[in-house]
């Protein structure tokens, strides 16, 4: 059985309070993205060790790191070895969590994958040595705004890669904002259903009218994306990692694409918690309904 977790931010910049709420819906995994308004890779040794001492009280393990790395432009040479300094402060993190996977994008998007193809591949030649190395994996995030952006892009660059290193971590709603996006499920997650080592959860409909051309709704809300099907999946392929919660949506107000694009600190966090609580309320009526 799958392990429902959460991205602290979309609770919370305070850490302790991120525990809390998850500890009231029998949520014993966070994800950390950005905390007391510091990114991950940011985080400093007191930090840490008192992020380590919330989570012993209560029992908490950490999934995956949320890190933005690889979110720079292609062919910056500076960019890039700055962000070959994040994964390698993000691995010290997750070695300090005992967690195995970092989060990683494709560049932002400057056109069709295609015509970069052969630079994204050769961006994560130094990455997967770093990883064989440190016995970590990179679990690619395909989004909208980076250069792969759907299951199908995704799975084309994992076969080329040909590296178990580089793996999926599969969100359903980012097929909902993908020009090219395909059915989420189960046309998209048959594709990565091979790859796959992480999960989050959102959901999203079309909307022209959204920056991007889609916004967030509370999870099973949206109609295109069939969550109880997409976890009775999981159970049926004996999945048991973990399903991240990456809210998205805010009862009073909606993320802009900027804010989306680049997740992290007290703005992004405000009207989170009340968005996460009313998730959490819907996935887990959703879970108790499943044939177990």
């Amino acid at each position: 059985m799958f392990k429902l977790s959460v991205i602290s931010d979309e609770i919370s910049q305070d850490f302790q309070r991120v525990i809390d709420v998850c500890t009231e819906y029998g949520v014993s995994m966070v994800e950390p993205r950005s905390i007391w308004d510091t990114p991950p890779q940011g985080l400093n040794d007191d930090q840490i060790q008192q992020m380590k001492r919330i989570m012993d009280e209560s029992g908490f393990k950490v999934p995956c790191i949320a890190a933005p790395f690889l979110k720079c432009d292609l062919g910056d040479e500076a960019q890039y070895q700055e962000h070959i300094g994040i994964l390698r402060q993000c691995i010290k993190l997750a070695h300090e969590f005992d967690c195995k996977i970092i989060r990683g994008f494709t560049f932002w998007k400057t056109g069709p994958a295609e015509s970069v193809w052969q630079q994204l591949l050769d961006a994560y030649a130094e990455p997967i040595k770093i990883c064989e190395e440190e016995d970590i994996y990179i679990g690619i995030e395909n989004e909208a705004s980076t250069h792969i952006g759907t299951a199908a892009e995704a799975e084309s660059m994992y076969k080329a890669l040909g590296s178990d290193r580089v793996q999926a971590i599969w969100d359903p709603a980012n097929e909902v904002y993908a020009e090219d996006g395909e059915l989420p499920f189960p046309t998209a997650f048959e594709r990565m259903k091979p790859y796959m080592i992480h999960m989050h959860i959102k959901d999203a409909v079309q909307d022209p009218e959204a920056d991007g051309g889609a916004r967030c709704v509370p999870v099973g809300d949206g109609g295109y994306i069939d969550y109880p099907a997409q976890f009775q999946a999981l159970i049926d392929m004996g999945y048991e990692g973990a399903c991240s919660l990456e809210t998205h949506w805010r009862p009073s107000s909606e993320l802009d694409e900027e804010s989306m694009n680049k997740p992290g600190g007290a703005a992004f966090s405000a009207g989170g918690e009340e968005a996460s609580r009313i998730c959490f309320d819907k996935i887990l009526a959703m879970v108790e309904a499943l044939d177990k």
